[in-house]
């Protein structure tokens, strides 16, 4: 066949190209003039003092590699957001989960003492939601050896349930995130779980030297979906059951990241679980208590090559103003982070090459990461944060360098430029890209009460950081807070939706995603040159799909809009 030749030729270009994906800069490249600046690093000024714990260097233990995240919550129900730290060095260390308090004055105290929430074990990530109803957000902690669910009791209290409320498990777990899958208006719980891991098994690469093994050394493990029983006639909450089998999610796989929205446009929560060096899972809710994994006709469970990456941190996002919501996850530095559009409702394209993030100024093994809009301008950047879980060709000729420094690599950033392609900026960045670290968790939330989304990062062995958003205001914004009365909380779920500046507006309340963490549960808008928007739809996440939206007046913006279900007007 006369296209044989061509094919081959193609594939040994791609091929070799595999081996040229280059670093990032040294710190003192100059940086282009052009880029903007978008982050400080607050995190001395604001008094954030956590360091993460991995345990001793030197065991290649696997699950010291993959960890922690944080989380941003209100707690105590003060109006202002705090912090939780996720440690990783072991259940006998010293090292203790660490909660912080956020001052009126912006700084952050340290409030773990107490608190219940200050254990120790391999920990990896956190979710966050109000699972009984009460108005305050309860707390569920991933860990290597089971995971633990925490009830807030008020006063900075927290209470562990996790036996009673009949969420105990043995597995790796990794990303979780609270959801109302089946729209009872209960949160229910989605573990997922990464490796059946052997301690006892040592990993040495080609290289002969040892090193953290491959996911594909080890079988994977069942997500868990927890289903809320709500509460009884006498008011008593009544905890989780188990329905991972009969929900039809008891498929093995290497489990890192997890994203809950609506893929497929029926009104019902989906699942999507990003795998390392597998085929992701979109479980598409079949509204009857049973998912079913269409990941493959719907376009995510590859890449555009039909490579199954290695997929750890998620984000979903509407980048080119259409009104759909697209999907990035990250990848190793091998490999490039993959924008997945969605083209028509339910079904997604690999847009990596035609968006600009193929050919960025260098590599990095991504986990943490987020689509917000930082400056303001009416389109979503993103932001990943990344640190290696090999050393790699360079890091093997680096064995007079400390131990994490082989795996540490710089974050990126990428500028939307409002029409769906980015710009590399992460050169003219140093704050947020200049110095390399382990990163992995990525936090984001609106701390300034000035419409800009700041980010927080962890990374293994290494300080917590806070990043002040300074980028250059390019215009006004919105962040619309749904809350559902009857049920005191935040209604994790729902859709806002608005018409502005001839085009379609979509954000969603949603705090689980990114890798091992829980963020904002707010809609964040950069709304650019829009001086108005005269109002929003609310498509609440349970009830008819035709009779669950609202439509609410919002008027002038450059501010926090908190519409409650109910009190607004049909469509």
């Amino acid at each position: 066949m006369r296209w044989f030749p061509l094919l081959a030729v193609c594939l040994l270009a791609m091929l070799a190209c595999l081996g040229c994906h280059r670093p990032m800069p040294e710190p003192d490249d100059p940086p282009p003039v052009d880029d903007p600046i978008w982050f400080r690093d607050d995190t001395d000024k604001v008094g954030l003092d956590f360091h993460h714990e991995a345990g001793p260097v030197g065991r290649y233990f696997m699950p010291q590699i993959m960890g922690s995240g944080a989380a941003l919550l209100d707690f105590d129900n003060d109006g202002h957001f705090d912090l939780y730290f996720i440690h990783n060095a072991g259940p006998d260390s010293g090292a203790r989960n660490r909660l912080f308090h956020q001052t009126e004055d912006g700084r952050f105290e340290d409030v773990s003492a107490g608190s219940g929430l200050d254990i120790a074990g391999y920990g990896m990530g956190v979710a966050v939601g109000d699972m009984d109803n009460d108005g305050w957000v309860d707390v569920y902690v991933s860990q290597y050896g089971g995971g633990r669910l925490f009830r807030n009791r008020g006063k900075g209290r927290f209470e562990d349930v996790t036996r009673t409320a009949g969420v105990e498990l043995p597995n790796w777990g990794a990303s979780c995130a609270f959801v109302d899958y089946d729209r009872d208006g209960w949160l229910d719980l989605i573990v997922v779980n990464y490796l059946d891991y052997d301690a006892s098994r040592p990993c040495a690469p080609a290289s002969g030297k040892r090193d953290y093994c491959h996911p594909n050394s080890f079988p994977g493990s069942d997500a868990r979906l927890f289903r809320n029983l709500g509460r009884d006639a006498k008011g008593r909450w009544l905890g989780f059951r188990d329905v991972t089998v009969s929900a039809g999610l008891a498929r093995r796989a290497p489990g890192l990241g997890v994203v809950c929205a609506d893929f497929n446009g029926d009104g019902w929560p989906d699942i999507l679980a990003a795998n390392d060096a597998a085929a992701n899972h979109l479980w598409i809710n079949r509204r009857d208590g049973t998912f079913a994994d269409e990941a493959m006709p719907r376009g995510v469970a590859f890449d555009g090559l039909g490579n199954a990456q290695s997929n750890m941190g998620t984000t979903i996002g509407d980048v080119d103003g259409d009104g759909r919501l697209d999907l990035f996850i990250t990848h190793l530095t091998e490999e490039t982070h993959t924008l997945w559009r969605q083209t028509a409702p339910g079904l997604f394209q690999d847009a990596t090459a035609a968006a600009g993030l193929a050919t960025t100024h260098g590599r990095g093994t991504g986990f943490g990461t987020i689509l917000a809009d930082f400056d303001l301008d009416g389109a979503l950047d993103i932001a990943v944060v990344n640190g290696r879980v090999s050393r790699g060709s360079v890091a093997m000729r680096q064995e007079n360098s400390s131990f994490w420094s082989r795996y540490a690599e710089r974050n990126q950033l990428f500028l939307n430029d409002g029409k769906g392609s980015f710009r590399d900026i992460s050169r003219g960045n140093r704050a947020f890209c200049g110095s390399s670290a382990v990163s992995r968790g990525l936090v984001w939330g609106e701390f300034g009460e000035d419409g800009r989304v700041d980010v927080v990062t962890t990374a293994v062995a290494g300080p917590a950081r806070f990043y002040r958003n300074v980028a250059p205001r390019r215009g006004h914004w919105l962040i619309v807070q749904a809350r559902d009365p009857a049920r005191r909380r935040d209604a994790y779920g729902a859709v806002v939706r608005f018409q502005a500046g001839g085009r379609s507006w979509i954000g969603l309340i949603n705090p689980g995603q990114s890798y091992l963490g829980s963020g904002d549960p707010r809609a964040h808008f950069g709304l650019g040159a829009l001086e108005r928007v005269e109002e929003v739809r609310i498509d609440w996440p349970d009830g008819p799909v035709e009779a669950a939206g609202e439509l609410f007046p919002c008027g002038n913006v450059d501010r926090v809009l908190v519409v409650e279900r109910g009190k607004g007007r049909k469509p």
